[in-house]
């Protein structure tokens, strides 16, 4: 998948729609789509690592680009991401519009409403990988690990979402440090919903024919930086 479309692209755009060249004509002009889960997750990483080095190379996006995603979409990788306005994919991992499919919601959980989505994105558009990404400092994760007092303060909707992270929580280690705590419960979170998401027999299916991959990552605010979590190892749930 080229990273970014070039200005040859763009002419060529611009000269399919001066001659009248159909949506179709237009869409193909784009360039190859990631067609792997392992270069999905390099093309993450090496966005990464563009942002948090302050070398971003996002352009904005012509009314050519645009027109050319008028028929379709082909994002590579789905982010099941926090809402938390901190945190927007397609600046943390520096792509452009087309390239993620991105589902947020606060405290990054997988639902009914979360997995249709991800159903969607991998059935349909045949995205490569699944990325459950946490971040430094959620508020939803840290509203699970207060006192039932507090939680029962909060409307019926916000006390759902709690209640779909306080599991984990409720099994942390004893850890004084209040950010080491704090990043632990995410990243354990981050761990438990990539585990829910692969007994959906949708993804299922996907993982064992190994046209998907579904990890987790952990998103550092301070710093820019986000560590991913791939093998079996990083993965386990404590």
């Amino acid at each position: 998948m080229s990273e970014f479309p070039d200005e040859n692209i763009d002419r060529r755009l611009l000269d399919a729609i001066r001659g009248r060249a159909s949506m179709e004509d237009i869409a193909n002009l784009r360039g190859p789509e990631v067609d792997t889960p392992a270069a999905a997750i390099e093309a993450l990483k090496q966005g990464n690592e563009r942002f948090f080095s302050g070398e971003t190379q996002r352009t904005v996006v012509s009314v050519n680009q645009r027109r050319s995603q008028i028929i379709s979409q082909t994002p590579f990788a789905v982010i099941l991401g926090c809402s938390d306005s901190r945190v927007p994919p397609q600046m943390i991992f520096d792509r452009n519009l087309g390239d993620l499919f991105v589902v947020r919601v606060a405290g990054q959980i997988v639902d009914p409403a979360t997995q249709g989505s991800i159903e969607y994105a991998i059935s349909h558009l045949k995205c490569k990988l699944i990325v459950v990404m946490g971040h430094e400092g959620c508020g939803a994760v840290k509203a699970a690990l207060a006192s039932d007092e507090q939680i029962a303060k909060e409307s019926a909707n916000i006390r759902y979402l709690i209640e779909q992270i306080r599991p984990v929580c409720e099994r942390l280690p004893a850890i004084r440090d209040e950010k080491a705590r704090m990043r632990e419960a995410v990243t354990q979170h981050v761990r438990a919903q990539v585990a829910r998401l692969r007994q959906n027999p949708v993804v299922q299916t996907f993982e064992a024919a190994g046209t998907i991959a579904v990890i987790g990552a952990y998103y550092e605010i301070g710093s820019g930086a986000v560590d991913f979590f791939i093998s079996p190892e990083e993965l386990a749930v404590d």
